[in-house]
């Protein structure tokens, strides 16, 4: 093993399960920008892993950890900018739009529901008979 990687462990930075394409890209970039140098593992074929952005020198980890907390930050509060533009000139989806959009979310959402009240009722019915 190299004496490099040996003295240094690595420290995960970003799980990508879940993680847009856009947002790991700004990570990278952003990582690079500031000299802190990372690699990535991809995700595992079986869909164990999603994959994930490590630091290769720890000692340099309180400082990504704060740069990646700062984008977060600013990531949340652009986002929530362009929510409530979107729902001031009526351009936000609705949840009837959502419905539209994901019928099978809907379908499995009330098949869902009603298994869990069955659930709940079966002991109420089987005391009573």
């Amino acid at each position: 093993m190299h004496p490099r990687y040996h003295a240094h462990m690595a420290t995960l930075l970003l799980n990508l399960r879940h993680v847009p394409d856009d947002e790991s890209d700004d990570v990278r970039t952003l990582l690079d920008a500031n000299g802190i140098e990372w690699y990535e593992t991809p995700p595992s074929r079986w869909g164990v892993s999603g994959g994930a952005i490590w630091l290769a020198d720890e000692a340099r980890a309180a400082a990504a950890l704060a740069l990646l907390d700062e984008y977060q930050r600013q990531r949340v509060l652009r986002a929530r900018a362009a929510r409530n533009e979107a729902r001031r000139d009526g351009t936000a989806p609705g949840w009837i739009a959502t419905m539209r959009e994901h019928p099978l979310r809907l379908v499995a959402a009330v098949l869902a529901t009603a298994f869990v009240a069955a659930l709940l009722a079966l002991p109420v019915y089987l005391l009573a008979q």
